[in-house]
């Protein structure tokens, strides 16, 4: 069985003091991949024992970033999506294994008043023709902050949050489309009508202390690994970042 773990740190620097290694070690995981870890090359030199780091790292300072750390040495690694304008923020990681490639995102998030929406859709088109190509050769494991809670189901407040970054009609459709594309949300599959199931909750209002969340953290699945899903998780009881980890187990 293969362990996967994502998680959108908000800072892996701050993180760092707040448990983070705690958290690694007890999950031992066989891939662990983190997004907004915002460092620069060279900020940060973590000690891992077994693992192989990747990082992708933005172009402005403490902004955004991903990293993929996995024991078994990868085929190929291979950083943003072959798009100049989509590639200067650190936000995809692609690591090729025998049998599918892993990747990992941090999807822009579309930002007060919706000021990045109109990116934010090329950004998703651009992105599921990616995976989408990746899958002519191999099946997909895709995971991260993928900044949209998808159904109603997906958050504490769905009507007030309407029109809100995350959860507009827009995003929600982009979603829709990946997973007609032949994609999986690996923990719906494996809990449909699970309620009150988050992975981010606002610094403000004790929202995390009385769990209104969303959920916007996932582990989708190219459907040819569809008989190899063994579990899903979400880690909601770890702390260290606005969001908690979530998990995949593939036989």
């Amino acid at each position: 069985m293969t362990k996967f773990i994502s998680w959108n740190v908000n800072g892996i620097r701050a993180c760092l003091t707040k448990g983070f290694m705690d958290f690694f070690r007890a999950v031992d995981a066989d891939v662990f991949c983190l997004q907004e870890t915002k460092v620069s090359q060279g900020q940060l030199q973590l000690e891992l024992e077994g693992y192989y780091q990747f990082w992708n790292y933005a172009q402005q300072k403490g902004y955004s970033g991903t990293a993929v750390f996995t024991k078994t040495e990868p085929v190929s690694v291979a950083y943003g999506i072959d798009i100049d304008e989509h590639d200067n923020e650190g936000r995809v990681i692609t690591v090729e294994y025998e049998g599918y490639y892993l990747v990992t995102v941090y999807t822009p998030n579309s930002q007060r008043e919706l000021a990045r929406l109109p990116y934010r859709m090329e950004w998703e088109d651009a992105f599921r023709s990616y995976l989408k190509k990746l899958e002519d050769s191999k099946p997909v494991v895709l995971c991260g902050d993928l900044n949209v809670a998808h159904m109603d189901i997906d958050i504490k407040n769905p009507k007030s949050n309407r029109r809100n970054a995350g959860f507009t009609d827009e995003e929600r459709g982009k979603f829709t489309e990946l997973l007609d594309a032949g994609f999986i949300d690996t923990f719906r599959h494996f809990y449909p009508d699970k309620e009150n199931a988050y992975t981010w909750w606002s610094y403000m209002f004790n929202a995390r202390q009385n769990n209104v969340g969303w959920r916007i953290d996932y582990f989708c699945v190219s459907e040819a690994l569809k008989d190899r899903l063994e579990g899903a998780a979400i880690h909601a009881d770890i702390m260290g970042s606005d969001h908690c980890p979530v998990e995949l187990c593939l036989k």
